[in-house]
């Protein structure tokens, strides 16, 4: 086995390269407004540390989410497209699972990203490897008698420490691509099927059609 991760879901822009025993090369570059131009940099620079081709990947998993549009349909698309020229399986996990599992927990806990909107991507844990709630998207204060007294994992508990108020050491804040190649090597290892790479928005983009767009008609 030699799995491709990547996660473009939060401001991180992640890859890493997994043999089924171990990471052998990571890249984490935290840059929210430029997931496209680090994401391919990253996978040639992953591959090049690890001594490896693209020709040797046997299969790929991106994180699915939850995160803004933008960004993660980068790294949806980049591992489509390259499962398809590699002709290689690509599987999607959720983004927050991976934070879950990089934690180590064996207690229940919840995983909370930055939504922007003064909202957060969150999900509740009962150890690092079983999510037991979400992914879902809310207000902070909407969600802290839900989420009161478990230790929370990520930027949008830092980020509103008022609603979280149990933060979970130095980390992580954002998805990792070693611990969602790390996880996805644990469940393929244990016979499990994993899902499609099928993006969790969760709501609407940010992008609109203008207010009063008239369509232009050929005569």
């Amino acid at each position: 086995m030699l799995l491709l991760a990547l996660d473009t879901a939060t401001p991180s822009v992640t890859v890493a390269l997994h043999d089924g025993a171990g990471v052998l090369a990571s890249s984490d570059e935290v840059d929210a407004r430029r997931h496209g131009e680090l994401l391919l940099p990253a996978v040639d620079r992953v591959l090049a540390e690890a001594s490896r081709s693209a020709g040797d990947v046997t299969a790929l998993v991106v994180g699915t989410g939850p995160g803004p549009y933008t960004g993660l349909r980068v790294g949806l698309a980049t591992a489509v497209a390259l499962g398809a020229a590699l002709s290689v399986p690509v599987h999607g996990l959720c983004s927050l699972d991976s934070l879950a599992w990089a934690s180590g927990l064996d207690e229940p806990f919840v995983v909370a990203t930055d939504a922007r909107r003064k909202e957060v991507y969150w999900a509740r844990y009962a150890d690092a490897a079983t999510r037991v709630e979400g992914p879902a998207v809310d207000r902070p204060d909407d969600i802290a008698a839900r989420v009161a007294g478990l230790p929370a994992v990520g930027a949008g508990a830092r980020l509103y420490p008022e609603a979280f108020p149990l933060p979970h050491g130095p980390g992580p804040e954002h998805a990792s691509a070693a611990a969602l190649a790390a996880l996805a090597a644990a469940r393929l290892a244990a016979g499990e099927t994993l899902p499609e790479p099928r993006p969790e928005y969760l709501r609407r983009p940010d992008a609109r059609v203008p207010a009063g767009y008239k369509a232009v008609s050929r005569a």
